[in-house]
């Protein structure tokens, strides 16, 4: 059930809405929490009914493992809490890939499995896993079962993040003002999430047409035009941006409906000045994650220059990977953990470009990263880049870009703009809490009205992240 289909729009949201308003005023909180319980995960199960058992046991079996790690610190405990998520996760996301990996490596004939990826498994692993270790630490208190349920399942999150803290979104479920209907909240999220869908609908999904062509063409092993390739390229990395971001502003927005605050993911990355600056920009919370279990676990910087770059490249690596059972991922995130170590030891040193160079070179070096991350294969992705670096043509043979230039011209000139000059979501609408300001109340009515029109009597389309 997407968030830009009409089912959702017109039918699952105004009813959860509705209940959580009524059951909220009748039954207390309790009532109102097992109601957002009961249909985040009829949310999850509403596509795959089969999948929800697998939700259910993580979210059982994290639970008394973290209740048990509260009361007392187990190391061999929490060791086998870890080992289970990447059990579960590495089933049904790696199986297919390792055997692939392996019949490459050593000639065997493992069979893929074909395993179906449960949606959101990736980011229902991390918070688990999170959780997992703050309660050994003892940063995570007992929480009743109905609030760790809604913190796992709760809808606006599941399937796509932002990736949250227990200690960010539990204690609010305590809140008595969380329960009580305020016209304000309602209308504060109503307009983040009408701006998130605007991204979605009007901006992101248009771009594809300039996307798909140039990489199904170089999965294929055909030419791509020099201008093709670079139109491709910079329309994939605005698109994923204006898709994911968009995505997050949705979720961001349904929770405000109900008074809960999810953590920012955005924060305008391509206005970054350095590649360390765009990882505190780009998917914030996924950044968070990867520097708090994964690099400072590592060692982070407390053990000398060399193993803080190779902790870096390490981090990295296992970020591509957690995107997605493919090398292009593994590639992607060595190029940006190979990167950052390059920026950190510049900056140690004491070297720095002017702002201009900074900018338009972190800028170049994730635009190049990306095409891994679109691209279906590393032949596909070398393709590209070759296109790209060292080009034998202009234009592809059946090149869209020649017949209509201006249309995708017109499209990235202007998406640029927006995303390079404009302000963000968070500073059109934070400054105006509780309640934005009159022009943008109208400006997102206007802009879910647009989006809506698109959406009815058309499929909508699935988020890009949605398979990671």
């Amino acid at each position: 059930m997407l968030f830009n289909s009409p089912l959702f729009l017109f039918g699952f949201l105004p009813l959860v809405l509705a209940g959580f308003v009524l059951l909220g005023r009748l039954g207390g909180s309790r009532a109102a929490i097992a109601w957002l319980a009961v249909v985040s995960l009829i949310f999850y199960a509403w596509d795959a009914p089969t999948r929800l058992p697998i939700l259910l046991g993580s979210i059982g079996f994290n639970f008394v493992i973290g209740r048990l790690l509260s009361r007392r610190r187990n190391s061999p405990l929490l060791a086998l809490g870890i080992a289970a998520n990447l059990a579960l996760l590495g089933y049904f996301k790696y199986a297919g890939f390792f055997a692939a990996t392996l019949n490459a490596l050593a000639g065997t004939a493992i069979p893929d499995p074909h395993i179906d990826l449960p949606v959101g498994i990736s980011f229902f692993t991390f918070t688990q896993i999170a959780f997992l270790v703050d309660a050994f630490t003892r940063e995570a208190r007992e929480y009743k079962p109905l609030h760790y349920v809604l913190f796992v399942s709760f809808f606006p999150h599941l399937v796509a993040g932002p990736i949250y803290h227990h200690r960010e979104i539990i204690p609010q479920f305590r809140e008595a003002s969380v329960y009580r209907f305020d016209a304000k909240a309602l209308n504060y999220g109503l307009v983040w999430f009408a701006l998130g869908l605007a991204k979605k609908v009007l901006l992101a999904d248009p771009l594809a047409q300039f996307v798909a062509p140039a990489f199904n063409a170089a999965a294929i092993g055909s030419p791509v035009g020099f201008v093709d390739a670079w139109v491709a390229v910079v329309a994939w990395s605005l698109q994923i941006y204006y898709d994911f971001s968009g995505y997050t502003d949705m979720a961001i927005g349904l929770a405000l409906m109900i008074g809960i605050r999810f953590p920012l993911n955005f924060n305008s990355p391509y206005k970054a000045i350095s590649l360390i600056d765009f990882w505190r920009r780009w998917h914030m919370t996924l950044s968070r994650f990867l520097r708090d279990y994964l690099y400072i676990p590592l060692g982070g910087n407390r053990k000398g220059p060399a193993r803080r770059y190779l902790n870096l490249i390490i981090t990295m690596l296992l970020g591509g990977l957690w995107h997605g059972a493919n090398w292009t991922f593994v590639v992607w995130g060595g190029l940006h953990g190979i990167g950052l170590a390059i920026n950190h030891l510049w900056k140690a040193r004491g070297v720095a470009l002017p702002t201009a160079a900074a900018w338009s070179a972190t800028l170049l070096f994730v635009m190049l990263a990306w095409v891994p991350f679109r691209a279906q294969t590393m032949q596909a992705a070398a393709g590209m880049w070759t296109s790209m670096l060292v080009p034998d043509q202009l234009f592809s043979p059946a090149s869209i870009i020649a017949a209509q230039p201006f249309v995708p011209s017109a499209w990235i000139a202007g998406l640029s703009a927006i995303a390079l000059l404009s302000p963000n979501t968070q500073e059109l609408l934070r400054p105006q809490a509780p309640l934005p300001a009159r022009r943008w109340t109208v400006a997102a009515g206007v802009a879910f009205g647009v989006a809506v029109s698109f959406i009815v009597g058309d499929r909508p389309t699935e988020f890009l992240y949605f398979r990671f």
